[in-house]
């Protein structure tokens, strides 16, 4: 299926806060509460999601970066050849993610992938993408995959391996489909003191909490109250 361009949809309360076995959104589809409150549909990780922590995408593969294609592929065609690096890959690891060419021809162009097959540690595989190559691609050509960032999602540790997504909001079961939020009024862990209107970034001291904002740590909204150490309270998150 070819990437469709849409607004938010529409779903009810109940369903923000609950969970499911069976995807019924795409992943990273957004929603919007009346009050201006966003949410994002994910895949959580192998881990349960604990309301008021913030999570973070899946780690980074970097033996799924820097890939040379080892065949052409032609405007209009919809699969790339690569090689992998020392990292296997699971059957469909990939779908809902993005193929970016790095490297000329086609730098600067991404590709929503469709779906990929299992392949072992520096094997051949073949990414089967969403929508049609706009710029041909030769064996010059260099790509990255990239994971959804909204599938396996886990709460952000300490040292972050990828970028905050949002925040719980229901213990979604680990495994399952749900709910995060990444805009507006959000009731988050706090990691020392925060004071009223600073803004606030993940912390590397307590996982899944913020804290006053650090220039090295992702920012990710702003304190609407003042908030103790150890406590969940108040942020305005800006993600999206």
């Amino acid at each position: 299926m070819a990437t469709r361009l849409t607004g938010p949809v529409l779903v009810s309360a109940a369903e923000i806060f609950s969970s499911s076995s069976n995807q019924e959104h795409d992943l990273g589809a957004l929603a919007i509460s009346a009050d201006g409150r966003k949410y994002r549909y994910q895949l959580a990780g192998g881990t349960a999601l604990v309301p008021g922590k913030l999570q973070q995408a899946p780690a980074e593969i970097t033996n799924h970066q820097d890939l040379t294609a080892t065949a052409a592929s032609a405007i209009g065609d919809t699969t790339i050849n690569v090689t992998l690096g020392a990292t296997e890959a699971t059957a469909n690891q990939y779908a809902g993610g993005y193929l970016m060419v790095t490297t000329t021809p086609g730098q600067g162009y991404q590709y929503k992938i469709k779906s990929n097959p299992a392949a072992d540690a520096s094997a051949a595989i073949v990414i089967t993408l969403a929508d049609p190559i706009k710029v041909a691609l030769t064996t010059s050509s260099v790509v990255d995959l990239v994971l959804s960032p909204y599938s396996g999602t886990l709460v952000l540790p300490t040292t972050a391996s990828s970028a905050p997504t949002g925040v719980a909001v229901h213990p979604t079961v680990a495994s399952e489909y749900g709910w995060i939020q990444t805009g507006g009024p959000a009731c988050i862990l706090a990691n020392n003191a925060i004071t009223v209107g600073v803004n606030v970034s993940a912390s590397n001291g307590v996982a899944g909490s913020v804290e006053a904002a650090v220039t090295a740590q992702a920012a990710i909204g702003y304190a609407i109250t003042g908030i103790a150490d150890a406590e969940y309270g108040a942020i305005y998150l800006t993600i999206d």
